[in-house]
């Protein structure tokens, strides 16, 4: 009995440091993420990107291969009855 008992408290001298020092490193990330205010860039530092103009070739939409196309036929509406009235019972 002597032996597990002086394993136990061996494991428990690492243990608690290990624990500590999880515990610290997560309140530290926390207190990092939510209470530190964000500082807005300087406008001098943000990229400039220029703005991209579209071009939207509609002579595509008049290739004979799009002409032959023919439009779905509509689907009536369901007419019969629709499930069960509770559909959590069993069969």
């Amino acid at each position: 009995m002597a032996i597990t008992f002086l394993e136990q408290r061996k494991r428990q001298k690492y243990l608690v440091p290990f624990l500590v020092a999880v515990l610290l490193l997560t309140g530290f990330l926390l207190w990092r993420g939510f209470f530190t205010k964000e500082r807005p860039l300087p406008l001098s530092e943000l990229p400039e990107r220029p703005i991209k103009q579209v071009e939207i070739n509609f002579a595509v939409l008049e290739h004979p291969f799009l002409k032959e196309l023919q439009p779905f036929e509509e689907i009536p509406a369901f007419t019969g009855e629709v499930g069960r009235k509770n559909p959590f019972i069993p069969y």
